[in-house]
């Protein structure tokens, strides 16, 4: 399985994308499990090719939504191109799901008993730059930016059924969220919650609490049904449900004051 190269090799290809730089919309849309790229040096992890391809290796969807939610906003968009299993960008390299031995039912015999060089390299070489350039397109913005972070979840989590269609995530700043989930009931049938089906507690707001709360930016995760998102249709479909969704949130806010000017008040 190549686990005598300590050296993580990601060919020509960076570990992080920015779709369309000139994008004017304040929006910052990131997806960082948009890729299920294993590189080859790394024998698919030891797993076979439909589990390389299943959603514990990237998030399905997630990225074509993304990319039309990009082009409907004019916005910005940072991607991963490595898969989760190889180093999850929402995790810091601390977490024990930053570079996972075992993944839902899954074990993934290529991350078992990692050494200290091998976890620094995929650091180095995959979390690091995906974090710098977030970083570094947020600080370079002309307007005060808003993070958007966009996943996909399985329908069946477990052997267990999941009844939510789309979650709206959030840490300690709800502000665009709690609009988002206000708005969201007169638009839609589907079934949208708050902090479902995963929350602040199984450490998935990694990005919005690195980015974003220190900042004091705006800031949501989308997490969507990926059997609602499949196919080019219901992919644009989604993207422009999400985009005039967030654009009329974004708008509920303007006239309402950060958290802490609130407790100031």
């Amino acid at each position: 399985m190549g686990r005598n190269i300590d050296r993580i090799d990601l060919g020509d290809v960076p570990a992080a994308m920015l779709h369309n730089p000139g994008g004017v919309s304040p929006v910052l849309l990131v997806c960082e499990h948009a890729s299920n790229r294993i590189p080859p040096h790394l024998d698919g992890l030891g797993l076979d090719q439909d589990t390389q391809n299943s959603h514990i290796a990237w998030d399905p969807g997630a990225l074509a939504v993304a990319q039309k939610m990009s082009n409907l906003l004019d916005a910005r968009l940072v991607a991963s191109t490595v898969s989760r299993l190889v180093y999850d960008c929402n995790r810091p390299p601390q977490a024990p799901g930053a570079m996972p031995a075992r993944s839902e039912i899954h074990d993934v015999p290529g991350n078992t008993n990692l050494t200290d060089i091998e976890k620094t390299e995929r650091i180095s070489k995959v979390y690091n730059p995906f974090r710098n350039m977030v970083s570094d397109t947020l600080t370079a913005s002309a307007k005060p930016p808003v993070l958007v972070t966009i996943h996909s979840f399985t329908p069946v989590y477990m052997g267990q059924k999941r009844t939510v269609d789309i979650g709206i995530l959030h840490d300690d700043d709800s502000r665009l969220a709690d609009a988002m989930l206000a708005l969201a009931p007169d638009r839609t049938g589907l079934n949208i919650r708050r902090n479902d089906p995963y929350g602040p507690e199984d450490g998935v707001t990694h990005t919005l609490k690195l980015h974003a709360l220190p900042r004091g930016l705006l800031n949501v995760m989308i997490e969507i049904r990926n059997d609602l998102i499949a196919g080019p249709a219901s992919q644009q479909a989604m993207a422009a449900f999400m985009a005039d969704l967030l654009n009329d949130a974004l708008t509920e806010t303007k006239t309402k004051s950060k958290p802490e000017e609130q407790c100031r008040a």
